[in-house]
């Protein structure tokens, strides 16, 4: 196997440019970002514990509408994924890539605009997801000036930085770790940019905004960000921080030069392909899950590929994992990537999705990644860093080896209850009897069974947070014992030259080989990507072609082949009140319990009616099939229960459904519907084409108001509370009321020559 160092030797090349130059490190930008990851995990985790006792014991929210499941698991994933992952992967880029380019970074005034952006940009999510200021699409639930402030510091003040710093740099070739992070910055962009495109609401203090696409479309372009956020924001970058800090720490080289090649190129191609495998048998065309499926399966080699990297990178020194902690976390670290795309894949197939989707089987899976890889790669880098940074000795290797240890337990707790939760959901909704009815009916009995479950998971996610706890002493301590004036070393390396010629490969790798094959492959590393490691702007325009030609494959014909979203001519947008009940719906995080899409499997559709088409959500921005259900899934709940069911399913859901965990919503009655912002919601839809007659744009708020005061008289009828015509839940009612009742009208008679197979007049975008 060819390998490369770790360490940054100077090029022998590099001394005929001349005089040499001295530089330090910017360490002070690293120590900042560190000790935000630490407070931020903390964040993360606590705030998971309570939604996790929310679940097993609904009333622990004492009826807080900020602090309900619904407002705080997003909260809960963006503090996981951007705070805590976030802080740790500028706080590895900002150590390594200094180092392994012999410069300081660019420029330290867009360092710490990095570092106060990032912190504001999360402290705004902090506030906006408990008011329930959302998008509620997942890990993208931030509204649009969030959405522009994470554009302009990821790209302008990271991105910038992270490239010049690779343009102004004095070590010819970019390492691996480089290329890793050179794909993160890029895809991530790219992402973020184009799941974020909305038409925002503008008028007095309503923050709200509606994405360009609908239904369909919205929901693989969700899938298209949300399968790919995982893979170039918790994967790509923790690759990347894995290449150079596991090696560091074992002192060895990476094990092999050419198997990182491949890792990285495969990776890069395949990964953007595998988005769709979230929705299989759903309304979206066959072919695109189909081919989410396929590179998903693919997308198995080169995980194992990096997994192998980084585990045969400790060959001779398997004996420090014992009395190494730094090496202890890297190692389960690696492991849990390893078990982590191994699972994908297989989640990806049809037949076991059909199982595992929309239960907790899932979201063992996450966990098991974010807390496994993830957490495990954060903490044994923060080990490694802490004294270096501090420039004294870690406080306590006996706390650290203990933080592992509980964090591993913590892990197992979590994750193995909650598959066993998973496969037990999965198989009772699936369960028929010999007469062919439902075994299990109702889907409270899953319920039910899952909470002793969720109660193991606390304790896990506890004993989880504990292990964080004691890293935090562990680092609070260190911090006590560092000297009072930190040494800051002058490093000195000479600027790149010009008209640079690579060298031949060395003979010795050459002498002896006969075969043809294994020549051209000698040449191919040291003449075509070693070219590449030295024109990080060249490099950079490949991975960029890379992903965006992949992406640009999969998406095009979604917008292009109209036959994928046929019309259904009885689909009417929704009325103005419905829409203001839709957004209320969609602020208290509902779609994270509920999903809106029958698969068409024999259960599903016995359980809960006619199977979803993507007809039915031409109008629906966003979507809201959702992604797990906790609750029943509501494509077809129209009509099913009276307007006062619903009224005293807000107050005590439990007192109408025995053993139901959703938390009561009191508020709903007493908090006032702002029809005055109507206007404004319906007008945003007619900018994103959908065929409001001009009566309802002239007149929306008072078609609210009839409508409103309509459900308000018939609950009173039905011996429910009055003076509820003004109030936030008639609104919520019209909607849920409306619910997939639109394909059981009569069509209108000019309707009834229209093609079924024309979009919707403006839901086919």
């Amino acid at each position: 196997m060819t390998t490369i160092q770790t360490t940054e030797p100077t090029d022998p090349a590099l001394s005929k440019s001349g005089i040499l130059e001295k530089f330090s490190y910017d360490d002070g930008i690293v120590r900042l970002f560190l000790l935000a990851t630490l407070i931020w995990a903390l964040v993360a985790f606590l705030v998971g514990i309570i939604i996790a006792i929310e679940l097993a014991f609904p009333q622990a929210n004492m009826g807080i509408p900020y602090i309900t499941f619904g407002r705080l698991r997003p909260l809960h994933t963006n503090a996981a994924i951007f705070a805590f992952a976030g802080n740790t992967i500028f706080a590895g880029v900002y150590y390594s890539t200094q180092r392994l380019c012999k410069a300081r970074m660019y420029s330290d005034l867009l360092s710490k605009l990095h570092f106060w952006g990032w912190q504001l940009i999360i402290v705004s999510a902090v506030v906006t997801l408990p008011l329930g200021i959302t998008q509620s699409k997942e890990y993208a639930e931030l509204e649009w000036p969030i959405d522009i402030a994470i554009a302009v510091v990821w790209l302008g003040f990271f991105g910038g930085n992270f490239l010049m710093t690779l343009i102004k740099r004095r070590e010819r070739h970019l390492y691996v770790a480089l290329w890793f992070y050179i794909a993160t910055i890029l895809t991530v962009a790219m992402l973020h940019v184009f799941n974020n495109l909305v038409i925002p609401i503008f008028g007095g203090t309503l923050i709200k905004s509606y994405p360009i696409y609908a239904g369909v479309q919205d929901a693989f372009m969700q899938w298209w960000y949300g399968h790919n956020a995982v893979a170039f924001f918790l994967t790509t970058p923790f690759l990347g921080l894995m290449y150079y800090f596991m090696p560091k720490a074992a002192d060895r080289p990476v094990f092999s030069y050419k198997l990182s090649i491949i890792h990285f190129w495969s990776l890069v191609f395949i990964y953007i392909w595998a988005g769709p495998h979230h929705l299989h048998y759903t309304a979206l065309p066959e072919w695109a899950t189909t081919l989410g499926m396929i590179f998903s399966v693919m997308l198995w080699m080169p995980s194992w590929g990096g997994m192998i990297n980084g585990l045969l990178t400790l060959r001779g020194v398997w004996h420090q994992v014992t009395t190494d902690p730094v090496l202890k976390f890297f190692v389960v670290a690696v492991t849990f990537y390893g078990m982590s795309t191994f699972e994908g894949p297989l989640l990806s197939i049809k037949s076991v999705n059909a199982l595992s989707h929309y239960t907790d089987w899932t979201i063992a899976h996450v966990h098991a990644g974010t807390l496994g890889w993830n957490g495990f790669m954060a903490f044994g880098m923060m080990y490694y860093l802490l004294p270096r940074l501090f420039q004294t000795k870690l406080y306590s290797k006996k706390l650290a080896e203990t933080h592992f240890y509980l964090a591993t337990a913590g892990i197992l707790l979590y994750v193995i209850p909650i598959y066993v939760a998973g496969l037990t959901q999965g198989l009772m909704w699936r369960a028929m009897t010999d007469q062919g009815q439902l075994m299990y009916p109702d889907f409270v009995e899953s319920v039910t069974r899952s909470i002793p479950f969720y109660w193991m998971r606390v304790v896990g996610g506890s004993c989880y947070m504990v292990g964080a706890l004691l890293c935090a002493y562990n680092y609070y301590k260190t911090w006590r014992s560092r000297p009072k004036v930190y040494d800051v070393p002058v490093h000195e390396a000479p600027a790149l030259s010009k008209g640079y010629v690579d060298p031949p490969p060395p003979e010795s790798r050459l002498k002896g080989v006969t075969d043809l094959g294994h020549k051209v492959d000698i040449w191919m590393q040291f003449k075509w990507h070693r070219k590449w490691e030295r024109l990080p702007v060249r490099f950079t325009v490949w991975v960029l072609i890379a992903v965006g030609a992949a992406s640009l494959f999969e998406i095009i014909p979604t917008f292009l082949i109209r036959s994928n979203v046929p019309t259904i001519s009885t689909v009417t947008p929704y009325t103005p009140l419905e829409l203001a009940g839709r957004d209320i719906y969609v602020s208290e995080g509902c779609y994270n319990c509920h999903s809106q899409m029958i698969r068409p499997l024999l259960a599903e559709t016995i359980r809960y009616g006619e199977y979803s088409k993507p007809g039915e959500f031409v109008y629906d921005h966003p979507f809201q099939w959702g992604s797990r259900r906790i609750g029943p899934d509501l494509a077809r709940e129209g009509g099913k229960q009276s307007h006062i069911w619903h009224v005293r399913h807000f107050q005590d859901p439990a007192q109408i459904t025995p053993g139901s965990i959703m938390p009561a919503y009191p508020w709903f009655e007493k908090k006032e519907l702002d029809f005055k912002s109507i206007p404004l919601r319906v007008k945003a839809m007619v900018f994103l084409g959908v065929p409001y007659t001009q009566d309802e744009q002239d007149n929306a708020e008072e078609l609210a108001r009839a409508q409103a005061k309509l459900i308000a008289g018939e609950i009173v009828e039905q011996n429910g509370p009055p003076g509820l015509e003004d109030k936030e839940v008639v609104a919520l009612i019209a909607y849920l009321q409306r619910l997939g009742t639109d394909i059981y009208k009569t069509p209108e008679p000019e309707a009834e020559t229209e093609s079924t197979d024309e979009p919707a007049a403006g839901g086919g975008h």
